[in-house]
């Protein structure tokens, strides 16, 4: 992990608690996989509704190619998501009319958006029927494709053909 986790459409660093900018500039300078591991975590346990750290975990787990666990933090990123959205957390459930998907600083948004990252991570696992349940979902609930799903439809198709 090397300079600040990437929080770019969620929400300046500067605007995050100063507890967690100091647990994320840690990690991010760690030298050690494991210590950046333990301090994300601390992060979040320090802030169960700081959506920024869940993001940073899955993106962590994703980019060590550790699929199971990013698959862990992203269905944390959507628990914690839809808590804080007022909606279902099991994403079957979601309709257009579920909230208002639009505001990109949201809960709800972001809860799009992780959503994409589970259909990513589960093609990455091989899951390809999965993945496009998700995408399926995504494309109904979220049809202007406000968090790029379709480049992750575009790859799956790809991908099996």
């Amino acid at each position: 992990m090397s300079g600040n986790p990437s929080l770019k459409g969620f929400v300046a660093i500067d605007d995050l608690p100063p507890r967690i900018i100091g647990y994320l500039n840690a990690a991010a300078s760690a030298h050690d996989w494991r210590e950046a591991e333990s301090l994300l975590w601390r992060a979040q346990a320090t802030d169960h509704d700081c959506l920024q750290v869940y993001y940073t975990l899955y993106k962590f787990y994703f980019n060590h190619k550790r699929l199971g666990d990013a698959e862990r933090a992203t269905c944390l990123a959507l628990d914690a998501s839809a808590r804080l959205a007022n909606i279902a957390a099991d994403w079957r459930l979601q309709r257009k009319d579920s909230c208002d998907w639009s505001n990109v600083s949201s809960p709800q948004h972001f809860y799009l958006f992780s959503l994409k990252a589970l259909a990513f991570i589960r093609l990455r696992q091989l899951r390809d029927a999965d993945a496009a349940l998700i995408l399926a979902k995504l494309r109904e609930i979220d049809p202007d494709d406000s968090v790029g799903a379709s480049v992750i439809d575009s790859y799956a198709k790809g991908a099996l053909a």
